[in-house]
């Protein structure tokens, strides 16, 4: 059965006939909603994920005809009085529900309906030797009605209306990973966050109807979020689950990494590469099997000789490092044993330990049982002293969803059937909150393969996972990563050019990029080159900029003489970008708003960008149309209504509300920006450990604009306690004149103000 943490205090029960609904709200805008069979369930309070206390301030609670109402100064809530169940017919005997009926309706304080739950089921079932339930809730669904987040679902389509939605961890998901943060947004003012960790059905707006079912229950319980705005709604998601950390400034740069560098002198080879090249580069990363056997937590010293004094070098040349840790345990590693008797590790029905997947032969380790608090310190006090006392700085979770899918086992918790989705949670919170404890003035880093409400508060780059090196998995990257930005979750990326070895059919086209001299595939995959260019170009302007895949070579000038040029301009026009991106991530921090945003959030009112899913912002400045296609040298981008749009790189201004045809040469990503934006633009440097001057402000006037610069340390945590500088900066289109203004604001040299003007 569910465990009980301490009684919550929910504002009110109500008996509807049997069926118990607790209300409990949170804050003006956010209320709960649980409703059982079992009053002390009803009264219970969520599971992981949430970790915000209840909050009835500025709530009222009034019986009406209509009901029991709860309301507040952002939204009212109802639930239906209903009347005295009365004898079933004959038909009813058989196909009415068992359940007595709860019917709960929510809508804005001046009256606007926001969405009605219309009823709720418990079917019984047995799943690994429980007896529990299926549990889930059917909302109405307005025809006009569009729904985005749910996690990450690499099918390639960013509306989740019409479509049903498996919401679990799944590495072995047709079409790609799919990861279960199940946090929805709408278009109708409210977002649903529902509060069960097991593997969720979601039917958005099937058949009129959105439809949430969890395969291990015994009650139904989830949060409505209200807003004006989708920020509103991130805001509430902050509050609920927990604030993003700003992650140290590095995260900003260029993440280099390759499956795997097999020794140190490889390693640093490519590190000094790149600084003879005279290219920016911040982290390098340690991928797995460096290590002496799997769940040793070691490192090889027979091919890493020195470790400590590899990291010395690199941060010497104003590099950083990661190194991956995961949480399988070989039977013949030194701790399987010790593990294995604290009962620290997945069992199965037996309490024996479960060893291996049955599927991909890959059949080695068991898995650290990361639900138990005890468990989790023990890992990152070994992490501590065996692999961040070498100098590391941070560290890659790597198969977070779990890999050994902990269906039919059993945690320490209970079965992984009934926490299937919770584990990356949990997992990733060992090293944020050891980090905490024991480095509490170095900033928090984790890259991060799966996620779970919540996971943005342990320090999380969340990235796509392991994808095919093709054009089509590019394609799905766009709108697999707006629904997991739309999430609530704002730092995501994908490995740049796939992970799985490079391999794909013919070109349609002949390559617009020559292959001659790259080394990073083999030499029938000619377009790989192209290939590589065009997502490199994407993922310059999405949260994170990783290099990454299972190829002979990685490294920017691996990929043949014509590419390179291509891509040192993205590189070195991504770190000219970091004033701006470092900006939009101390905003995050405090809104909770992610800055990689579907057109939807944006432009709310054009109902033509509800469905689009191969363009996004980047900040509020920024609209960006990835080229995904062989061969494309042009491509269609709409450009939203109530806007007025500059072409990047020509200063052709656009109006909104139409589409054009925006050219795409090999050389150029279609990237517009938007009348009224401030975009300060930083001086080249080797890395962010380099003071980096502006070097200008680009002010695209059409309208009044405001922008915070932001600066800090880049590396500590003094940035929650103030210390750091925040320069408001305001653009007066009428006067023509930009003014900086506020706490420790930078001076402005009016040389570096650049006024764009249209072509």
């Amino acid at each position: 059965m569910i465990a009980l943490p301490a009684v919550a205090a929910p504002m009110a029960s109500l008996d509807r006939h049997g069926s118990i609904v607790a209300i409990e709200p949170y804050a003006p805008n956010i209320v709960r909603v649980t409703i059982a069979v079992d009053p002390t369930l009803a009264d219970a309070p969520p599971g992981d994920g949430p970790n915000a206390k209840s909050d009835a301030t500025g709530w009222s609670h009034r019986t009406d005809a209509s009901g029991d109402v709860f309301a507040s100064a952002a939204l009212s809530l109802t639930v239906a009085a209903q009347p005295w169940p009365k004898a079933p017919t004959q038909m009813e005997r058989y196909f009415a529900p068992a359940l007595p009926p709860v019917s709960v309706t929510v809508k804005t304080a001046d009256g606007q309906p926001l969405t009605t739950m219309t009823g709720w089921s418990m079917a019984p079932h047995d799943v690994t030797g429980e007896k529990t339930f299926k549990v889930g809730a059917s909302f109405d669904a307005p025809a006009d009605e569009h729904y985005y987040g749910l996690g990450q679902n690499q099918e390639g389509i960013l509306d989740l209306r019409g479509r049903t939605i498996d919401c679990k961890h799944n590495y072995d998901a047709p079409a790609g990973e799919t990861v279960c943060v199940p946090f929805m947004v709408t278009n109708k003012g409210y977002g649903i966050v529902w509060d069960n960790a097991s593997d969720t059905t979601v039917s958005p707006g099937l058949h009129g109807s959105t439809n949430w079912t969890s395969n291990v229950g015994e009650r139904v319980s989830f949060f409505i979020i209200a807003g004006k705005s989708y920020d509103d709604l991130y805001a509430g998601y902050a509050k609920l689950t927990g604030a993003t950390p700003l992650p140290p400034k590095a995260a900003f740069g260029l993440i280099q990494s390759k499956a795997r560098y097999t020794s140190q002198q490889e390693l640093m080879d490519i590190a000094k590469g790149y600084r003879s090249r005279g290219y920016p580069l911040d982290v390098m990363v340690l991928d797995w099997f460096y290590w002496s056997r799997m769940g040793q937590l070691d490192i090889d010293h027979t091919y890493y000789l020195d470790p400590k004094g590899m990291n010395d070098a690199l941060h010497a040349m104003g590099m950083h490092s990661i190194v991956s840790v995961w949480p399988r345990f070989e039977r013949e590693s030194r701790y399987f044993n010790f593990l294995s008797a604290k009962g620290w590790l997945l069992k199965d029905k037996d309490g024996n330990v479960v060893d291996g997947l049955p599927v991909r032969s890959d059949r080695a380790g068991a898995l650290i049982d990361s639900t138990n608090p005890a468990a989790r310190e023990w890992y990152w006090d070994r992490i501590r002293d065996n692999i961040a006392s070498q100098g590391f700085d941070w560290f890659w979770l790597d198969e977070t969803e779990p890999d050994l899918v902990p269906d039919g086992s059993f945690y320490s918790i209970g079965t992984g059937d009934r926490y299937h989705n919770l584990f990356p949670l949990l997992h990733t919170e060992s090293v944020a909150e050891g980090s905490a404890r024991d480095r509490p003035d170095k900033r928090n880093l984790i890259l991060c393969r799966a996620a779970y409400l919540g996971s943005q508060r342990n320090g999380c780059l969340f990235w796509s996972s392991d994808v095919h090196s093709t054009w089509e998995a590019l394609q799905r990257q766009v709108p697999a990563g707006l629904n997991f930005t739309a999430s609530g979750l704002a730092y995501w990326g994908s490995d740049t050019g796939g992970w799985q070895d490079p391999s794909g059919p013919p070109p349609l086209h002949p390559p617009l990029v020559d292959p001659a001299g790259a080394t990073a595939m083999p030499t029938s995959y000619t377009d790989y080159p192209e290939l590589f260019v065009r997502w490199f170009q994407y993922n310059s302007f999405t949260p994170t900029l990783r290099i990454h895949g299972q190829r002979p070579g990685t490294a920017i000038w691996q990929y043949g003489a014509a590419a390179e040029p291509i891509l040192a301009k993205y590189l070195r026009l991504r770190y000219a970008l970091i004033p701006y991106l470092y900006s939009l991530g101390r905003e995050t921090y405090e809104t909770g708003a992610p800055f990689m945003r579907g057109l939807f959030m944006d432009f709310p009112n054009d109902p033509a960008v509800a469905t689009i899913g191969d363009e996004y912002m980047l900040g509020k400045a920024f609209l960006v149309a990835p080229v995904t296609q062989q061969g494309q040298t042009s491509r269609p981008v709409y450009l939203p209504a109530g806007a007025d749009w500059y072409d990047y790189w020509t200063n052709r201004k656009y109006t909104g509300g139409q589409t054009i045809t925006a050219a795409a040469p090999i050389e150029t990503i279609p990237l517009f920006v938007r009348a009224g934006s401030i975009v300060p633009m930083g001086a080249q440097v080797q890395s962010t450990m380099e003071h980096q001057p502006l070097e200008s402000i680009r002010v695209y006037p059409g309208k009044d604009a405001t922008f915070t610069l932001y600066d800090d340390d880049g590396e500590t945590n003094a940035y929650r306690n103030g210390q750091d500088s925040k320069t408001l900066l305001e653009w007066n289109e009428a006067a023509k004149r930009l003014v900086p203004s506020g706490k420790s604001a930078v001076k402005i040299d009016p040389a570096l103000v650049k006024i764009i003007a249209p072509e």
